[in-house]
């Protein structure tokens, strides 16, 4: 947010200062936060929390203004409620922060150090319920030291979670984390005689032989089994009715229906990209572990499957796949490179056939991936693509940009220069951000004048505009984290563009659908479909002077666009 400037700044905390000791009306707000679910729910719970800051608060005659409470861990900073408490800290919006104890605020040494000068800067009193708080450079001290000891127990907690994970696993019990849940099987918890392990629910384990039957003898394909478990209303692994692909693929080649059960099978680690920057969980990224770190756990699942038709499912399976890809004897250029501005999800090709008399016709169309049943319940409504006119119409442009190769390359060196900066689209999205976190405060002022002033009119007109603005505000925040990323993620690929433009320089107009789908894949080419307006975006930029055939607008810095 923008600070202040100095005499202006100085002037607040003066008048801030006199308010306090004039007896004005003071702010306090309360922290209040677990480590995750199951602290919440015992241990020093938010509740307990919340009765000691609350009491401590009335003792001291404070009237509470703001609460925050949350479940996360101690040893981040990028807390959502932390995020709004700091924010009303550096707003000069709070005069006394209640906590519980110092590790609620944070179980990181430097953290701590951190949060204290900031909330010291801008005048705010620290108090604690169950501890004193000194800010001498002592106390400072031994906050350090104690928050150092906190984050060390936090280590060893977490070393001896882990330790005794593998210890069960070993016992050939399941630990937390690898899919207690199976359709199939009842879990028991516990760490006795017969506990921690899976057992037979026939109610469900009929239904998993039975797809299994269906595809090893009766032949349906996995979609044919969906659509099956569909029509008999059969009870999904959530309790609803509407089947999916993918969890009836994942039960056909899961080993734990034969008893082969694993654990530790694979890491958490930070994805590539992530689509809500948000979330709380950080890991959300999937690699496998070599086979031979996995543990297998004896006896943790009975087997309801023979090995032999499990072995015949796979083999099924492999040879399905395998038959798919062989089958797809008419070529669609733009396979993988289309996508659905609806939904998300990339276009497919498939054949529409029809009859005309007695005459038979088909041709080559694209269309949404979610606009199937089989996928989703409710249907993608985005438009059908004519398959030969869509591609004519992107290699034209493809073919109209390339057509200049010392355009294309020098274009491409400018902008690799320019997306070496990204700071300019980092600190306007600084900026977005935290005008959508004082959104809050917006919404309470909207709704005070209202109980003050009973006009109805206003307030409706308020919180229209209120929401627009909040709209405005999302998509400019989706457009720079767009153009930051595509700045961050820029690979260009100079010698494969090179080649391309030589190539197409020698065989305009004869370049089979291999080397125009690898012209594509070095231009990064992407066809977005929203309805009728369709665009064609990559990572080659516009050049300043328009190439014909076609007009090329760029209405994106980092990402343009090809209307077609």
């Amino acid at each position: 947010m923008p600070r202040l400037p100095q005499p202006l700044l100085e002037q607040v905390e003066d008048q801030a200062e006199r308010a306090k000791e004039e007896g004005a009306e003071m702010r306090i707000a309360i922290y209040r936060r677990v480590s995750g679910d199951k602290q919440e729910k015992e241990g020093t719970s938010l509740q307990t929390q919340q009765d000691g800051c609350l009491k401590y608060c009335r003792d001291k005659g404070y009237d509470v203004a703001y609460d925050f409470s949350e479940t996360y861990s101690g040893l981040t900073l990028e807390r959502p409620k932390l995020n709004e408490l700091r924010e009303l800290v550096r707003a000069r919006e709070i005069d006394v922060l209640v906590v519980y104890c110092l590790d609620r605020l944070s179980r990181d040494p430097t953290h701590g150090v951190i949060l204290i000068q900031e909330i010291e800067k801008h005048n705010v009193s620290l108090e604690a319920v169950t501890e004193t708080v000194d800010c001498s450079e002592l106390g400072k001290l031994i906050s350090y030291i104690r928050g150092f000891a906190a984050k060390l127990e936090a280590e060893k907690i977490r070393e001896r979670t882990m330790r005794g994970k593998r210890k069960r696993a070993e016992a050939g019990r399941l630990p937390s984390g690898t899919g207690r849940k199976l359709y199939g099987y009842d879990y028991i918890t516990g760490k006795g005689i017969g506990e921690g392990v899976r057992y037979i629910k026939e109610s469900e384990t009929k239904w998993v032989r039975q797809m299994y039957t269906w595809l090893v003898e009766e032949g349906l394909t996995v979609n044919g089994i969906t659509r099956r478990l569909r029509a008999l209303g059969v009870p999904t692994p959530s309790g609803g009715q509407f089947w999916i692909r993918q969890t009836v693929y994942r039960m056909l080649t899961n080993p734990a229906y034969i008893g082969r059960t694993y654990a530790f099978t694979r890491d958490y680690v930070e994805p590539r990209r992530r689509r809500n920057p948000n979330t709380k969980r950080k890991k959300t990224g999937i690699v496998l572990k070599p086979r031979d770190q996995w543990i297998e756990l004896p006896n943790a699942t009975p087997a309801i499957i023979d090995e032999d038709v499990f072995e015949a499912a796979q083999t099924i399976l492999k040879r399905n796949k395998q038959l798919a890809s062989r089958n797809a004897k008419r070529p669609y250029l733009l396979s993988g490179y289309v996508f659905c501005a609806r939904c998300g999800r990339r276009y497919q090709g498939y054949v529409k056939k029809w009859k005309d008399g007695d005459k038979r016709h088909e041709q080559r169309y694209y269309r949404c991936g979610a606009s199937q049943t089989i996928v989703n319940p409710s249907p993608c409504d985005n438009r059908e693509l004519n398959g030969p006119a869509l591609e004519a119409a992107v290699w034209t442009q493809i073919e109209a940009i390339l057509s200049q190769p010392d355009v294309v390359l020098g274009e491409i060196e400018r902008r690799r220069q320019e997306a070496g900066d990204t700071s300019a689209i980092e600190r306007s999205l600084a900026t977005i951000e935290a005008k959508m976190k004082h959104r809050g405060k917006e919404w309470d002022r909207i709704h005070r004048a209202f109980y003050v002033t009973g006009d109805e009119e206003r307030f409706i007109s308020d919180v229209a505009e209120f929401k627009e603005q909040g709209k405005a505000l999302e998509n400019q925040k989706e457009e720079l984290e767009r153009s930051l990323m595509s700045s961050r993620e820029l690979t260009i690929d100079m010698k494969a563009i090179e080649g391309v433009c030589g190539a197409l320089a020698k065989n305009l107009g004869s370049l089979g659908i291999e080397q125009k789908r690898l012209a594509l894949e070095a231009l990064q080419a992407r066809v977005n479909v929203d309805g009728s307006h369709i665009t064609l975006d990559g990572a080659v930029p516009i050049p300043d002077r328009p190439i014909e055939p076609m007009s090329i607008r760029s209405p994106k810095p980092h990402w343009p666009r090809w209307p077609l």
